[in-house]
């Protein structure tokens, strides 16, 4: 049998790797983040199909995204992202009584989850 011919915009794959189930990620938990900031925004549903999860600030894995300076460029760079998407944000001190959250950076490193799973 002819082995097929690989072009430029071909992808090879040797082994196919199964995708696991999705699980919940939590931030590290040890700070509260109050005094911290977050972006509020208007609502919006969880792409995921299914999902009935809606968000009043920026989030990911269902937890909203903190960043300790107000002036942090990610936090900047995040809030650009919602009012081009006309989502009408603003920077806000984040308060516990707004839902749990997950710092920035903590998400970042681990790996950039974004759908969390809620009973």
């Amino acid at each position: 049998m002819e082995e097929p011919r690989i072009e430029r915009g071909s992808l090879l794959v040797e082994e196919i790797e199964l995708a696991e189930d999705e699980e919940l990620w939590v931030d590290d938990g040890s700070a509260e983040h109050v005094g911290w900031f977050c972006v509020s925004t208007d609502p919006f549903p969880c792409p995921a199909s299914g999902c009935t999860f809606v968000a009043e600030f920026m989030t990911a894995a269902h937890l909203i995204l903190v960043w300790e300076e107000r002036d942090d460029p990610n936090l900047l760079r995040h809030a650009q992202r919602a009012k081009e998407v006309g989502r009408n944000p603003h920077v806000v001190t984040y308060a516990p009584s707004y839902g749990p959250s997950a710092s920035y950076y903590a998400w970042e490193a681990a790996g950039r989850p974004v759908h969390g799973i809620r009973s």
